[in-house]
């Protein structure tokens, strides 16, 4: 059972094992590109510079079809139990969810034309009219309650349950008005309403598909610029324009898309070379170079909220002292990673989130984040003395790794060279990828275990995605930490919609947790996109999990 702060395990497990999956990389790999990441000393720092680019060329016309790469295949296209890559990047294209999560990660109105918050725990929805799905039916304010409060059903299990913790009732208060109450205030929630949490599907078709509803025999019924067509397991899944649409600066410049499921790094990369797709997310980084010399297409970064993370998973350990986490922080050679692990295209992480996510903060909180950041240079020597202060010279640490990439290989051993060069005795445990996901839904598999490697992303623009899930008793707090300073930062971020107040809290709570370091932040990378020459438009950007990237790709002129 998990607690009232918990999140969904699944939601939790993907983030990591299907980034590393999704990822073939070669510790070679170093990519020089002409720009810089709009980070100077940064991109020097790690000899490489990248360009983040915010849209690609504009289409010159539509385009009947592209085919698209895609490295697994979903196991459903619910959006209730869509918390992955393959399933939220087809879904974006097909559903939609009541608010945007755009591009340049800021939040806009989309299915709900307006919204209003008339007391801390209310929010009112006025649902946009004319809206059809893709079965002619009109949208309803019926419709997104339906679709809301599968997330409350403990028999849907939704993986976006956690969102919706804090909500009391969701009730038609007009034809086309939605009115949600709150416990207490929650500054998260009207944001998550962007992602998976707000998405809205027909009632009467999730009432007739009942657990049946998103399998390949039965689709989904959404609004979006596409529509389902059809699912062939093991081989693809096909996507078609929908031409009532109601958002004409949407409307698909494709007339069909088709994601075709392609496991391995290699094959994914030769079908890019070859032109037997025309695109793809999350291209492997031992393929940057030779996509970006090379004339099939063009390879493209774009804004992201990931960070590279070693998870403390065990606190009755030697890691259970703060100083032996900060020392084995130092003593990780993290610039080396990226160099090698990731191509040389990303940054070293100085906290657990991206910077990027402090967009609504005030300038000046920004500023002073800057300034306070408590850092861990890469310092071997210093390391070695502070773990030699707390004594733990000789102790053993065990860290879980899975064979799924070269990435995950060398960031595991550049972790236990770490950890020898300050007295310990690193272990590496490998296990199967079906195991090493029990670590992230099964306290009994973490026992043993004193690190873990996951890849986590957030799903809005705001610091507490990610610090809220290391509050005590939350599901994906891994090693059970627990600061009441942290926990009482973090509920006071939550229950303000203040944003100097707000950011304050978040800021307090980050100060602690880079002081604290219940999990170790390695480095941030960007998204990858790479678009074959027959085919421009999308804007690069982990929105691309939300929103309707493919309506915008068309002809190459």
């Amino acid at each position: 059972m998990s607690s009232p702060r918990s999140g969904s395990p699944r939601r939790r497990l993907v983030r990591r094992i299907h980034k590393a999956a999704a990822t073939g990389l070669a510790a070679a790999a170093v990519l020089v590109t002409s720009a810089c990441s709009g980070t100077a000393d940064k991109a020097a720092d790690t000899a490489t510079a990248y360009e983040i680019t915010d849209r690609t060329p504009a289409p010159a016309g539509a385009v009947d079809s592209f085919t698209w790469s895609i490295f697994a295949e979903p196991a459903t296209i619910d959006y209730a139990h869509a918390f992955d890559y393959p399933p939220n990047q087809i879904l974006s294209n097909v559903c939609e969810s009541l608010l945007r999560w755009n591009p340049d990660l800021t939040t806009s109105p989309n299915l709900a034309a307006s919204y209003a918050n008339p007391t801390p725990t209310t929010w009112v929805y006025q649902i946009r009219p004319g809206v059809r799905f893709h079965d002619g039916t009109e949208l309803t304010a019926d419709d997104v309650v339906a679709s809301l409060r599968r997330n409350l059903d403990p028999q849907t299990a939704s993986v976006w349950a956690y969102p919706f913790r804090n909500v009391t009732s969701i009730d038609r208060t007009g034809p086309l008005e939605v009115t949600v109450t709150l416990a207490q205030p929650d500054s998260t929630f009207n944001k998550y309403l962007a992602a998976g949490p707000g998405t809205v599907e027909s009632a009467a078709t999730l009432a007739k598909s009942g657990q049946d509803y998103g399998n390949p025999q039965t689709g989904v019924n959404c609004t979006g610029p596409f529509s389902f067509a059809s699912w062939t397991s093991g081989q693809s899944l096909t996507l078609k324009r929908f031409d009532d649409y109601w958002n004409p600066e949407l409307k698909a410049k494709s007339g069909q898309v088709k994601f075709v499921f392609l496991a391995d790094p290699t094959t994914r990369v030769n079908a890019f070379q070859s032109g037997e797709v025309d695109g793809g997310w999350m291209v492997p980084p031992n393929a940057y170079a030779g996509l970006r010399s090379g004339q099939a297409g063009t390879l493209y970064f774009g804004r992201n909220t990931t960070v590279a993370d070693e998870v403390v998973s065990n606190l009755k350990g030697p890691l259970g002292d703060a100083r032996v986490r900060r020392a084995l922080l130092m003593a990780i050679d993290r610039k080396g990673i990226v160099k090698a692990g990731a191509g040389g295209v990303g940054e070293v992480a100085d906290s657990l989130i991206t910077d990027n996510l402090w967009a609504d903060a005030p300038a000046g909180t920004r500023e002073a984040l800057l300034k306070d950041l408590t850092k861990y240079p890469y310092d071997p020597a210093k390391a070695k003395a502070l773990a030699a202060e707390a004594g733990v010279s000789g102790q053993k640490i065990v860290i879980a790794t899975s064979p799924l990439d070269s990435q995950t290989t060398i960031i595991t051993q550049a972790v236990a060279q770490a950890a020898t060069a300050i007295g310990l005795k690193p272990q590496i445990d490998s296990v199967s990828a079906e195991k090493y996901t029990t670590l992230f839904t099964d306290p009994a598999a973490r026992e043993g275990i004193d690190l873990f490697l996951t890849f986590w992303y957030t799903s809005i623009t705001d610091p507490l995605d990610m610090y809220g899930s290391l509050q005590t008793g939350a599901f994906s707090n891994y090693g059970n930490w627990s600061d009441p300073q942290f926990d009482a930062a973090v509920d006071r971020a939550i229950g303000t919609y203040d944003p100097a107040e707000h950011a304050k809290a978040n800021a307090e709570a980050q100060a602690i947790a880079l002081r604290e370091l219940p999990w170790l932040p390695l480095y941030t990378q960007p998204v990858s996109v790479f678009l074959g020459k027959r085919i421009t438009g999308v804007q690069p950007s982990i929105a691309y999990l939300y929103y309707p990237w493919a309506a915008e790709i068309g002809a190459r002129g």
